[in-house]
């Protein structure tokens, strides 16, 4: 049985292999607020399921603070150095698994996965756990050597540590904390798709190097759209994963670990076709933000009530629920269930 908790390395890969074999993917929430953490860790206890917190750069600043007198770069490791904190301290009560993850980090962010990792190193000297489980790289705007290149110097790095790494092959559409493109502004369409020859690339040269999960894009889009504004196409995971058996001769029909960004808004369809296709963690930030600011508005506007705190965590418990019961992992936690 592994313990509840913040989880890494090969208990990270055990959560992993575990919702691709039964079909299920974890829901990965932004978290803004520590309140907001504390809620999210919430209902995955009571639902009993595992979950992915993730924090970007822009959000980590803002919990630190911006009066600071510091940098950007030195609020914003403040602040994940808070929330990894507060995360680990907590997440162990709440008996269920917990993933530290931090989200898009373009080549401008690096320095700020430098010093998280530099924290990692002295976390792990005290007490033998990361301070994160994996970290994004973001490099899906450059020239696809470069973005290999770069992660294969970050994920030995990661790996001596027992840390995962996600990096982004495509341009998920829409901006993610000021990183990302507006639709519009993508003049080739192409890019929202990934093309399966650069995953078997990637894999090739990435996956034996340590806990490597890939976020493809199949026309993904950050936040909430109509339906039918875009075109998912999940077949270009399913054709990602055949190339690479036929390419490496094997059997197993989702080698590859991937993610979908953009998840608020999609199809039950799309999602579970999806799944299907090896997704395992499902990032659904926009829905769960939109559940907290509606506790507020309830509350502040409709009932002239400024103590909002308790209905924000019923509106987010609430939207947690349907996540866990879309996604499948509801009564799947690996505390208790490891077959």
């Amino acid at each position: 049985m592994i313990k509840p908790g913040i989880i890494w390395g090969k208990h990270y890969k055990q959560l992993i292999d575990k919702a691709k074999r039964h079909q299920y993917a974890l829901p990965a929430i932004n978290i803004t607020t520590m309140d907001m953490l504390n809620n999210v860790l919430e209902a995955a206890s009571i639902y009993k399921s595992d979950i992915i917190i993730q924090l970007s750069y822009e959000r980590a600043q803002f919990i630190a603070g911006y009066g600071l007198n510091k940098t950007p770069l030195e609020c914003a490791t403040i602040g994940a150095l808070m929330v990894a904190t507060h995360a680990h301290l907590l997440a162990k009560h709440y008996g269920i698994c917990v993933v530290l993850h931090t989200d898009h980090a373009n080549r401008r962010l690096i320095p700020w996965i430098e010093q998280l990792v530099n924290l990692s190193d002295y976390w792990y000297k005290q007490h033998k756990t990361p301070l994160f489980s994996s970290h994004m790289i973001d490099l899906s705007e450059e020239p696809i050597d470069q973005n290999i290149d770069t992660c294969k110097f970050w994920l030995k790095r990661f790996n001596s540590l027992g840390i995962g790494l996600e990096m982004e092959l495509g341009i998920t559409g829409g901006e993610e904390d000021g990183i990302g493109h507006e639709l519009n502004s993508i003049k080739n369409t192409d890019l929202l798709y990934t093309n399966p020859a650069d995953v078997l690339k990637a894999y090739n040269e990435l996956n034996h190097l340590g806990n490597l999960s890939i976020a493809a894009s199949f026309g993904n889009i950050h936040g909430v759209y109509k339906v039918g504004n875009v075109r998912l196409k999940p077949t270009i995971l399913q054709d990602s994963q055949r190339l690479i058996c036929q390419q490496k001769n094997i059997s197993l029909s989702n080698i590859v670990n991937f993610v979908f960004h953009g998840g608020s808004g999609s199809s039950r369809q799309n999602i579970m076709e999806a799944i299907e296709y090896g997704v395992f963690k499902f990032n659904i930030s926009t829905d769960i933000q939109f559940a907290y600011s509606q506790g507020i508005y309830q509350e502040t506007i409709t009932n002239n009530n400024c103590s909002y705190l308790h209905f924000t965590r019923k509106k987010i418990l609430k939207k947690m629920k349907e996540v866990f019961h879309l996604l499948g992992s509801k009564n799947q936690t690996i505390t208790s269930h490891c077959s």
